[in-house]
């Protein structure tokens, strides 16, 4: 755990040149029918690309931790994960529907969680993601986010994360 901790502690430096924070929370399931609960930090890049009467891509780092509750084998996980996201909206009106994807990296507790066997507690995370903007401020999404050892390590079963996402920027 408390390499867990100095590596969040790590990312976070990192990701504080950003500019607006967010905050965001995510309840979901595994695809082995176990809970999910996230908490998390985003910090944008402040940039934009391919602006257009269609929309932007934009991004944000994101540090985040996950509590896995599945499993007779490994039932109570950690996992602390940190990733580049982007984000593409569309429009500019007040309510803006977006789609997200990321790959990053993550560090959990064991190298299981619920009865799926990574190799490794060192595993990647790659993420899509679609959802609705309100403002400048909220964001409700559904997240998909599947997490593997991308075969550096067997075995390397993986876990995916089916969540309702919601965060608010500071």
């Amino acid at each position: 755990m408390k390499k867990l901790l100095l590596a969040a502690l790590c990312l976070s430096s990192l990701a504080m040149n950003a500019n607006a924070t967010q905050m965001s929370g995510a309840l979901g399931a595994t695809s082995q029918g176990g809970v999910t609960a996230r908490v998390g930090l985003g910090f944008d890049w402040d940039k934009a690309w391919l602006e257009s009467s269609t929309g932007k891509l934009t991004g944000y780092w994101d540090l985040g931790y996950t509590y896995w509750e599945a499993g007779k084998q490994a039932g109570a996980r950690h996992s602390v994960s940190f990733a580049p996201v982007f984000v593409y909206e569309f429009g500019g009106g007040q309510i803006k529907p977006f789609i997200e994807a990321g790959v990053g990296v993550s560090m959990f507790t064991g190298a299981s969680a619920g009865d799926q066997k990574f190799g490794s507690a060192f595993n990647f995370e790659d993420r899509l993601g679609a959802g609705l903007k309100f403002g400048d401020t909220q964001r409700v999404a559904l997240r998909v986010t599947h997490y593997s050892n991308a075969g550096i390590k067997e075995p390397n079963d993986g876990i995916e994360s089916y969540a309702l996402v919601y965060s608010h920027t500071l």
